[in-house]
């Protein structure tokens, strides 16, 4: 029986403020690929069915501690049952793309039932105008909570239930099931003294490590002169206040051979550079046509995975942040993504420098209740304590197309949960199959700071393509050499 971490259950914590705290994939299959050329929902029961056992999560659920005096366990749940975790929807006529996004915006704002296990898989069929999907195509909106998955993990849970070809590889059977019945709440309680009594040591040993990361910070800063951490340069925008139940969500395909031929402009950029100068020209752009872009930059939020090889396929949370500087304050496409590199290089040695763990120590060290009693406080008093104003994850794709029930995956994305003061989620999911490939960069965002979806989806596409001609189309970037300085 496990336990939560206490950063797995920070996500538990921040959805008791009223912010669903789980994470979505949407992939669009064509199912002509399948054998018979179609796939029926009693054959995708049947598919996943057979593939329970690869993963925990399927058929585990979270378990209290009595009191709520400890981080909950996950344990087996004896009354699974699958079909209620999969549903079998359609879109109305047309079908097209806009109401696929609403659609999943209107279900995936709902939070997920913490008393089953901490999942849900939505089949979509009516995608009979989308542009560039075959007919008869499916798509799959999978739910999985946060506090049982980050995203290095959802690839592996993912790759649980998908095949390389559309001939279903050999799978070992489950030999038999054993559920393990959990603990009485007087052993729970038990439990919970006893992880009581080593919270002094811990937080000894976390009082030195911060000690000790903070003495390398001012050291580094010294040796350097180097400027404030990124995280500490935020102003506030739109996207940081409070957010509202309701959602938006869209999705652009980029080519991702322009994209690696815009990163080698630049020696030692990566792609990742590359989508973050994208994601700050499209906030330029679309702030500046709200008549709300600040002189100072926007920070940008990325997660990173900071797991050693012990602790691969493990499931759960182990992820760091770093703050990166987005220099929306430059107006030149081709200065901005050399500003954003630089940017981002001082953010990963600010990162190795202070040990990323360490938060993730905090939130194992402090007693849940004050973590939540802490983030309640600071929303009643308007304090916004997150020191990003957007945030972009990077989720690499597999080198292999991937096939599910037989039917082949022809488009897919990621979804990532907002948190308190981050209005404005951004997943950059790639695929790269024989060295041709693409990139979909999503955005999910609260509705009320972004009513406009199609708006900030227009700004992405011309920040992508003044990047790409700036950088590889024309010297036209070379003649404009001036930071723009909008009024707040």
């Amino acid at each position: 029986m496990k336990q939560l971490s206490g950063q797995d259950n920070s996500f538990l914590e921040i959805e008791k403020l009223g912010l669903p705290q789980h994470i979505a994939s949407v992939a669009i299959y064509d199912q002509s690929t399948a054998p018979g050329g179609i796939v029926r929902f009693k054959q995708i029961l049947a598919h996943l069915e057979s593939r329970l056992h690869l993963s925990p999560i399927f058929r585990t659920k979270l378990h209290p501690a009595p009191f709520d005096l400890d981080r909950p366990y996950v344990v087996d749940d004896e009354q699974f049952d699958l079909e209620y975790h999969v549903r079998h929807i359609a879109l109305p006529q047309p079908g097209d793309w806009r109401q696929l996004c609403i659609l999943i915006a209107r279900i995936n704002a709902r939070a997920l039932d913490l008393s089953r296990p901490l999942w849900e898989l939505y089949v979509i069929e009516g995608l009979d105008k989308i542009a560039q999907v075959p007919p008869g195509s499916f798509a799959l909106l999978l739910k999985v909570h946060h506090c049982v998955m980050d995203g290095a993990s959802a690839v592996e849970m993912l790759s649980a239930i998908h095949d390389f070809g559309s001939e279903s590889r050999q799978i070992d059977p489950e030999r038999q099931r054993v559920i393990r019945i959990p603990p009485t709440g007087i052993e729970l309680g038990a439990r919970a003294y006893m992880n009581a009594l080593r919270k002094p040591r811990r937080f000894y040993n976390l009082a030195r490590k911060m000690i000790g990361a903070q003495a390398q910070l001012r050291k580094r800063a010294e040796d350097d002169g180097e400027r404030a951490p990124a995280a500490e340069r935020k102003v506030l925008t739109r996207f940081n206040e409070e957010i509202s139940p309701h959602r938006v969500l869209d999705s652009v395909t980029l080519d991702f051979a322009e994209l690696r031929a815009i990163k080698n402009t630049l020696p030692g950029a990566t792609i990742n550079d590359v989508m973050l100068a994208i994601v700050s020209g499209a906030l330029r752009k679309y702030l500046e046509s709200e008549g709300e872009l600040p002189r100072a930059s926007l920070t940008c939020g990325c997660p990173i995975d900071v797991r050693d090889p012990s602790e691969r396929g493990t499931g759960g949370n182990v992820i760091g942040f770093m703050g990166v500087l987005l220099r929306t304050d430059i107006a030149d496409p081709a200065r901005r993504l050399r500003a954003v590199h630089e940017a981002a290089v001082d953010a990963k040695a600010e990162a190795r420098a202070s040990d990323v763990r360490i938060p993730r120590e905090v939130m194992d060290t402090v007693p849940s209740g004050i973590l939540t009693t802490a983030m309640r406080v600071q929303g009643f008093f308007g304090i916004n304590a997150t020191p990003f104003n957007t945030m972009l994850t990077n989720v690499p794709g597999t080198s292999t197309d991937l096939y599910f029930a037989g039917a082949q995956s022809i488009e897919g994305f990621g979804i990532g949960p907002l948190v308190p003061g981050v209005a404005l989620f951004h997943t950059a999911s790639s695929v790269v199959v024989n060295k041709r490939g693409r990139m979909l960069l999503s955005f999910w965002a609260c509705r009320r700071a972004l009513p406009n979806p199609d708006t900030y989806r227009a700004c992405i596409l011309d920040s992508y393509n003044e990047l790409r001609d700036a950088t590889l189309g024309t010297e036209s970037s070379e003649a404009s050499d001036e930071t723009t300085e909008p009024e707040d």
